[in-house]
């Protein structure tokens, strides 16, 4: 028994233990938690590491969209994932690996060894970490987002495997690239390096891409493995370091029913390509989705595939052999045939055919010619050039629904906003301020909607088809300038019962004055644009064209126009890939040849730059860089204006916004700073006139400012006068023959807006303002 002293003492240090307990019980119970959960979690662990818990891949028959869907024979039987044993790679002869050194050529196809070559590479490196890489392209963002979708559940994944205590994972997380801003030899000419710190990284390519019926990236992209493979420079299979790729495709069933009748066919053929490049490396089925249905759900499910895959891998130390997806094995008759047998020559010649052609094709029954006087030998006709753009077409049918008229199967024209407010007397757009153009006595077409870029603040919303060489059907001249004319004036009749439209200005706009080869695309990339050119002087129109300075060989051989624009959107070699987004490797390079061609015809016709400002593209610090343009080729004109939001997802996609629409007074100062740079370098520059209506303001050469005076604006009848005489007797006219002085209302701090008509302010704008004073800072779009 304890003396009163000691019970003392222990009923105090039990009331302390007790108050302490009651102070930390909910710390020290989340302890054990911790621990009891950490020992539980080591225990699965330890149990996954067998052999026979290992993740068996589900069956491709599960990415299934419909179950009408067609796979191959091998991908037709699930069972084979569980029956067919997975092997290691085996060590090459004496462990060594194969020598490096030019091929022997032997006149006969070479013994593969793609097999044994990886077999040696896996044995030197063993795959200690998977690094994902995931290429994606997309138009309207919708397979962006996708990507987007795919790269956050491999990051997941990623940290799901990581170990507790280290943080370390063998699935790395993933990178993420759009196909259109990478250059092509860094990914799929060879693979890129693993870092010097994980030698034992390797990659695994993660392709989502949709199916266009339209010129893209995705054509070039073909184009380039297409090359890349056939090039007998380079090795048959130069990605064979991958630690696979996997294709994933969208698309619309809707308008493609099934996959005979194009449904993802561009993922078909980089799926075949890759096969081909990688020496068969498939680490998962090509995958299929339709946007209007089931994407969502067939993406998730290769998701899952994917992973189990790159388990397997890090596992095993390769995708094994004998397995469907795994590569080593023949997957398909397609992937297997002799590349010197017709059919491969046949599927060679459709890899880039379009889907509009694959609907047209499989309707036509025309029997193939053949030379009977040729013993043993047929001749098969020249296959006739496609149309652009056929009736039957979706890019039709966007661009109609936009307001476009198309004529014939590659021109189109259009009235813009601004010919609607001209004929109702709310003022013409800055042509007429700079130039003496009357919106309503103007047609804006083109020869060809087919353009070489992509720009981010085009209004098409990237519905025209693109390309970089002409390998449609050409319509003729004499078709498209009596369509264009017959299409403008049926839309300039729809606008009689419009409210507002003044009687005096709509029969004027029936007598076509002026032509802005502006629409969309590419003007100057017609065959015959000299020929179209002559038929509209011929009826005294005036001949505005505007090119994107990716065509130099067709400027060079361009006729006289009343004004060429060239298109200048960036002051230095990498903002065009963001802004533009040139289909040409060597877009600058062309570039430049443009300017040097713009600088010799400076004396024949007027020459523009057209400068679109995009806030945070190519605003900030640009004034030096244009100004080297500038003086490169000497423009007679520099047009500066900003960048029009159209408000749609394909701009937000691109990374256009309402915040990179400059205010006006972000443009003037744009301006003054960069006039004050031509003025440092002597070039003899100065701000001429402006339309603050548009976000405009022209910068003009000393040539035109003529007795204290500037004068931009054309002598049309002079034009057309100095015309016809050069034509007759071969009298040259430069472009100080045919000018006219600028309007007072239209100088630099006068605002631009003709007083003759009446300024329409919107959305609760002071209506008091005067007519003709600058108005307040716009972002309306100019034509």
């Amino acid at each position: 028994m304890f003396d009163p002293i000691q019970r003392k003492s222990l009923l105090i240090i039990s009331i302390a233990l007790v108050a302490v307990w009651h102070t930390y019980r909910l710390p020290l119970l989340g302890l054990v938690a911790v621990v009891l959960v950490l020992h539980a979690y080591r225990q699965l662990q330890s149990k996954s590491k067998t052999p026979a818990s290992a993740s068996v891949p589900p069956s491709p028959r599960a990415l299934s969209p419909s179950p009408d869907a067609k796979f191959s024979a091998t991908e037709s039987e699930p069972s084979t994932w569980a029956t067919k044993e997975i092997k290691k790679p085996v060590p090459s002869v004496n462990g060594n690996p194969p020598t490096v050194g030019p091929k022997r050529v032997q006149g006969k196809k070479p013994a593969k060894t793609i097999g044994k070559r990886r077999e040696s590479e896996e044995k030197i490196q063993p795959i200690t970490h998977i690094q994902p890489i995931i290429f994606f392209a997309s138009l309207t963002t919708t397979t962006e987002r996708y990507a987007n979708v795919l790269l956050e559940d491999l990051r997941a994944a990623a940290q799901d495997q990581a170990d507790p205590e280290t943080r370390a994972s063998g699935l790395l997380p993933p990178q993420i690239h759009d196909i259109s801003y990478i250059d092509f030899d860094d990914f799929f000419l060879s693979v890129p390096k693993p870092p010097s710190t994980s030698p034992g990284t390797r990659y695994v390519y993660c392709i989502l891409v949709p199916t266009y019926n339209i010129d893209t990236v995705l054509n070039t992209f073909l184009g380039h493995l297409d090359e890349t493979h056939n090039d007998f420079r380079i090795d048959t299979a130069p990605l064979s370091q991958l630690a696979g790729y996997s294709v994933f495709g969208f698309g619309d069933k809707e308008e493609w029913p099934t996959e005979e009748e194009g449904f993802c066919t561009q993922a078909k053929d980089i799926d075949r390509w890759m096969a081909k490049l990688t020496g068969r490396k498939r680490v998962y089925p090509l995958g299929l989705g339709d946007v209007k249905s089931d994407a969502a759900s067939a993406l998730k499910e290769w998701t899952k595939g994917l992973q189990d895959i790159f388990s397997d891998i890090l596992k095993t130390g390769g995708l094994g052999e004998g397995v469907e997806g795994s590569g080593d094995a023949v997957e398909s008759d397609e992937e297997d045939f002799d590349e010197n047998e017709p059919k491969f020559q046949k599927d060679k010649a459709q890899t880039m055919v379009d889907l509009e052609d694959i609907k047209v094709n499989s309707n036509s029954a025309a029997p193939v010619p053949v030379d009977f006087t040729t013993v043993g030998k047929s001749v098969v006709s020249e296959p006739t050039a496609k149309e652009m753009v056929p009736k039957t077409s979706p890019t039709y049918a966007a661009l109609t629904k936009q307001g476009y008229t198309i004529v014939g199967s590659h021109s189109g024209v259009k009235i813009c906003r601004w010919t609607k407010s001209a004929l109702r007397g709310r003022g013409s757009c800055y042509k007429f301020s700079f130039y003496g153009i009357r919106s309503h006595l103007c047609m804006e077409a083109t020869p060809s909607l087919s353009c070489s870029n992509k720009c981010i603040f085009c209004w098409r919303h990237g519905t025209n088809p693109v390309g970089t060489t002409w390998r449609w059907k050409v319509d003729s001249p004499e078709m498209i300038f009596n369509g264009v004319k017959e299409g403008h004036y049926k839309k300039i009749k729809l606008m009689r019962a419009v409210p507002g439209v003044r009687a005096e200005r709509f029969a004027e706009a029936m007598r076509i004055r002026h032509c802005a080869l502006s629409l969309v695309g590419e003007p100057i990339f017609y065959p015959h644009i000299n020929r179209f050119l002559d038929m509209l002087h011929a009826e005294h129109i005036s001949s505005f064209l505007v090119c994107n300075a990716q065509h130099p060989d067709q400027l060079e051989a361009l006729k006289r126009v009343t004004q060429l624009y060239v298109s200048i959107d960036a002051s230095d070699r990498e903002s065009p890939r963001k802004i533009d987004r040139p289909l040409h490797r060597d877009f600058w390079e062309r570039f430049q040849r443009c300017l040097d061609i713009l600088r010799e015809k400076r004396h024949v016709q007027r020459t523009v730059f057209r400068l679109t400002l995009v806030k945070g593209f190519n605003v900030d610090d640009a004034v030096i860089g244009y100004a080297n343009l500038v003086e490169k080729a000497l423009p007679c004109f520099v047009e500066i204006k900003g960048v029009t939001y159209c408000g749609t997802s394909t701009s937000a996609g691109a990374g256009l916004t309402m915040q990179n629409v400059p205010f006006y007074e972000e443009i003037t100062s744009f301006v003054v700073a960069l006039n004050a740079e031509l003025e440092r370098r002597g070039l003899g520059y100065g701000i001429a006139a402006e339309h603050a209506h548009s976000c405009c303001v022209l910068l003009a050469s000393d040539r035109f400012h003529v007795n204290g005076k500037w004068h931009t604006r054309i002598d049309y009848e002079r034009f057309f006068e100095l015309l016809e005489r050069e034509e007759a007797d071969g009298t040259s006219f430069t472009p100080e023959d045919y000018m006219r002085e600028t309007e007072e209302w239209a100088l630099w701090g006068r605002g631009g807006f003709d007083p003759n008509d009446e300024r329409v302010y919107r959305k609760g704008r002071n209506k008091g303002k005067t007519i003709g004073a600058a108005p307040e800072p716009t972002a309306s779009p100019a034509s």
